[in-house]
C-alpha cells in the first residue's frame, strides 16, 4: 500500500509538472481560440459551429472547448478544463482577449465613421457597377484561372478581380458572399503603412525623422527612424514564431498594450542593415501614430475619416487591444470587394475620385525594396522585385496575410486581384493565368 501511495504521489507530481511546463502554451492555445471565435461570431456574423469546423480546425487549437455568450458578447475557450480565456466584443473596435474580469465590462471609445455612398456605382461607391464587357478579356480563361484555386475544400473563400475599375471576375465559396467580412491578418500592416502615407501627405509627419520613442534616447536605438521601422529594418530583436511561445504570440495573446513589446527590445543588428519581419514593429508604429493626435478619439477616427471610409471601405473593422490601440500587425476585417478598393487606391497612386489621399511618390516609397530583404519587402508591403513569382511582372506588389490572404496590385495590367482562403496556393500560376486572360 505504501508503494502504491508513493506511485500515486509521484504520478500527481509528474502531472503537475507537465501542466506547469505547458501552461503558457495552453494560455495561448485557449487565447487564439477565444479571440478567433469571438471575431468570427461578432464581427463576421458566422456561427460558433462553423468557426470550430473550419477556421479553428487545426492542431492544437482544435483541442480547445469553445462556447459563446451572445447576450454579453463574449467567447469562452477552455484548454482541457485547466485554463479558460475569454474574448469580448466592443462595438466599433472588434473583439479583444480579456486579462482580468473587469475587462469584460470596461468602458471604451468607438471610432466615428463616415456614411457609405450607396449611390455611386462600385468601385467608387457601393451601388451596383455598370455592366461593361471588355473585348480584350478572355472571360472563359479567366474563370478557369479563378476556379483552379477553389478545387480543394476550404482552400479559397473569395476571389475578386478588378480591371480598369471594373469587376471582371468574382467567385465565393459556399457560405460566403460579396458581403462577407474576412480577416486580412497581416494585410493590416499595409493599412497601417497607408495611414503614415496620408499623414505624410498632410505634412503632419516625416517618415525619415527619428522614431519618437523616449526610452531609446540614451542608447543607440535613438538613431532608428520611422523609415527603418516601416521597412522592418531597425535592427531590433524580435522573434516572429507562431509554432512556439515567442514575442509574437505573447504580444497577441497576453499583452494589454501591444505597442510596447518591440519598444523594449534591444539592437541585435544595425538600423537599415538588418531586415527582420516583426509584427511587434507594426504595433509599435500604431502606438507612434497614436502620439500624433491630441486625443485618443482623434487617433481612432483618423484611420477611417481620412482613408478607410474615404475610399468606401465601409465594411472594414480595425480591432484594438485592451489599451485602445489598433492592432496594426494583424486584425482588420472587410469584404473582398472593399479589400479590392484598397488595391485600387494604390493602382490610382493615392487618387480617389479626384482627391489625392497620399502623394503619388508614396507608391514608389512603399515599393522600394528594403535593404537586406532580397527584394521581397518594401514599407509594410511585399514585392516581386527579384521575381520570386517568375511569371509575374517585377513591379507587382501586394498586401500579404496569414494563410494566403492577398491584395495584389499589377500596375502594368491595370489589375487588382484579391484572394482569401484557409491555405496557401500556387500564387505564380494563379496570377500568370489571370494576366494571360487580359492580354
Amino acid at each position: 500500500m505504501k508503494n502504491f501511495k508513493r506511485f500515486l504521489l509521484l504520478l500527481l507530481v509528474l502531472l503537475i509538472a507537465i501542466v506547469a511546463y505547458n501552461y503558457p502554451k495552453l494560455n495561448i492555445l485557449a487565447g487564439y481560440s477565444a479571440k478567433n471565435i469571438a471575431s468570427s461570431v461578432f464581427v463576421a456574423n458566422r456561427s460558433l459551429e462553423y468557426t470550430d469546423a473550419t477556421d479553428n480546425n487545426f492542431t492544437p487549437v482544435n483541442l480547445a472547448a469553445d462556447e459563446v455568450d451572445y447576450k454579453k458578447g463574449i467567447a469562452i475557450s477552455s484548454a482541457f478544463g485547466l485554463l479558460t480565456r475569454k474574448a469580448v466584443h466592443r462595438k466599433g473596435l472588434g473583439t479583444v482577449l480579456t486579462l482580468i474580469k473587469e475587462d469584460e465590462t470596461a468602458s471604451y471609445l468607438s471610432p466615428k465613421r463616415l456614411q457609405p455612398d450607396n449611390v455611386t456605382p462600385y468601385p467608387y461607391g457601393n451601388a451596383p457597377q455598370k455592366d461593361t464587357i471588355f473585348t480584350d478579356v478572355n472571360y472563359d480563361k479567366l474563370q478557369l484561372a479563378i476556379g483552379s484555386v477553389f478545387k480543394k475544400r476550404n482552400q479559397t473563400r473569395a476571389v475578386v478581380v478588378l480591371y480598369k475599375d471594373q469587376i471582371i471576375a468574382e467567385k465565393y465559396a459556399d457560405g460566403f458572399t460579396k458581403d462577407s467580412k474576412i480577416l486580412g491578418w497581416s494585410m493590416t500592416k499595409s493599412i497601417l503603412s497607408t495611414v503614415f502615407g496620408v499623414l505624410q501627405y498632410q505634412g503632419k509627419l516625416n517618415v525619415y525623422d527619428k522614431a519618437p520613442i523616449d526610452s531609446w534616447q540614451n542608447d543607440e536605438r535613438k538613431n532608428i527612424t520611422l523609415h527603418n521601422l516601416l521597412q522592418m529594418n531597425s535592427g531590433l530583436e524580435w522573434d516572429e514564431n507562431y509554432n512556439e511561445i515567442s514575442d509574437a504570440t505573447k504580444m497577441l495573446f497576453l499583452e494589454r498594450d501591444m505597442t510596447t513589446m518591440q519598444e523594449e527590445k534591444f539592437l541585435v543588428g544595425k538600423p537599415n542593415e538588418t531586415w527582420n519581419y516583426s509584427s511587434g514593429t507594426s504595433n509599435l508604429l500604431s502606438g507612434i501614430l497614436r502620439k500624433q493626435f491630441n486625443t485618443h478619439q482623434e487617433y481612432l477616427d483618423f484611420w477611417y475619416t481620412n482613408f478607410i471610409d474615404k475610399i468606401g471601405m465601409n465594411s472594414m473593422i480595425l480591432e484594438a487591444d485592451l489599451s485602445g490601440n489598433y492592432v496594426g500587425s494583424s486584425y482588420s476585417w472587410a469584404t473582398p470587394r472593399d479589400w479590392a478598393k484598397f488595391g485600387l487606391l494604390y493602382l490610382k497612386k493615392g487618387n480617389w475620385k479626384g482627391e489625392q489621399l497620399f502623394a503619388k511618390e508614396w507608391v514608389e516609397y512603399i515599393t522600394t525594396p528594403t535593404p537586406t530583404s532580397n527584394g521581397t519587402y518594401g514599407a509594410q508591403f511585399w514585392l516581386n522585385a527579384k521575381k520570386q513569382f517568375k511569371d509575374v511582372p517585377a513591379n507587382m506588389f501586394f498586401a500579404d496575410g496569414y494563410q494566403g490572404q492577398r491584395v495584389y496590385v499589377l500596375p502594368d495590367q491595370e489589375l487588382v486581384v484579391v484572394r482569401f482562403g484557409l491555405s496557401w496556393f500556387d500564387e505564380n500560376e494563379f496570377l500568370k493565368e489571370i494576366i494571360s486572360a487580359v492580354e
